[in-house]
């Protein structure tokens, strides 16, 4: 006799129509908490992605990660401390910010949809408020200590610099290669508490924070998996 839970097995894939309809949930409670996420289309296509901004003020990446501080907590005071600078940089013109570790950091995250893998993939580029971009070893320097090892050995999460592929612009990327091994885990134990999990929530909750990106644990809840038209 056959449980429930062995009907069906359990799939690490989207297609991508699911991942804009999860997406679009996401991005709904978003507005809701008023987390910064929206949608980008590009052009008349079906083609787009998911947004985020992040600024972190007074310290950099590397050292905001360091002391467990999260971008999401900081970012309205990251925002006032721009705002700040930007008045400071009006009455004294010429003087810049110096990436010397006390300068302003902007993160901009995108989540895509990968055909070739059928799965998300998170790019993201990072800049110094004064337009100063950060280099490959600049990002590497900003991952958390707690992050770095595994990176290095598991390639993927590997972070390397590629072509945006809607944009044309040079992001970095998390590589996607491996997602499988750790969404399966995850969607099976949800499968079989016959839970129904957003894939967008619970694979951004895990790949997020490894370049600084921390999820509010309100979307695992708030957030539901999106409802299909049944093809039968």
């Amino acid at each position: 006799m056959s449980s429930d839970t062995d009907l069906a097995p359990v799939s690490c894939y989207l297609d991508e129509e699911t991942f804009r309809l999860s997406c679009q949930l996401f991005i709904q409670h978003s507005s809701s908490i008023k987390d910064g996420w929206s949608w980008v289309q590009e052009n008349a296509s079906l083609e787009g992605y998911m947004t985020k901004t992040v600024v972190v003020a007074g310290k950099t990446a590397l050292d905001h990660c360091r002391n467990g501080h999260s971008h999401l907590e900081h970012e309205a005071d990251a925002m006032s401390v721009v705002e700040q600078q930007v008045d400071d940089e009006e009455e004294a013109p010429g003087q810049q910010l110096e990436a010397d570790g006390h300068g302003v950091m902007r993160y901009e995250y995108h989540v895509l949809y990968s055909c070739s893998y059928q799965i998300p993939v998170l790019y993201f580029r990072a800049s110094m408020l004064n337009g100063r971009s950060l280099s490959l070893a600049d990002v590497w320097n900003s991952v958390h200590p707690s992050y770095i090892k595994r990176l290095l050995q598991e390639p993927w999460d590997t972070i390397t610099q590629q072509e945006h592929p809607l944009l044309g612009q040079p992001f970095f990327v998390l590589h996607p290669c491996r997602t499988e091994e750790f969404m399966r885990p995850a969607l099976e134990t949800a499968h079989a508490q016959r839970k129904k999990v957003n894939y967008i929530v619970t694979w951004l909750s895990v790949v997020g924070p490894v370049v600084g990106l921390d999820i509010p644990l309100s979307y695992a809840t708030a957030v539901g998996a999106p409802s299909l038209p049944d093809l039968c």
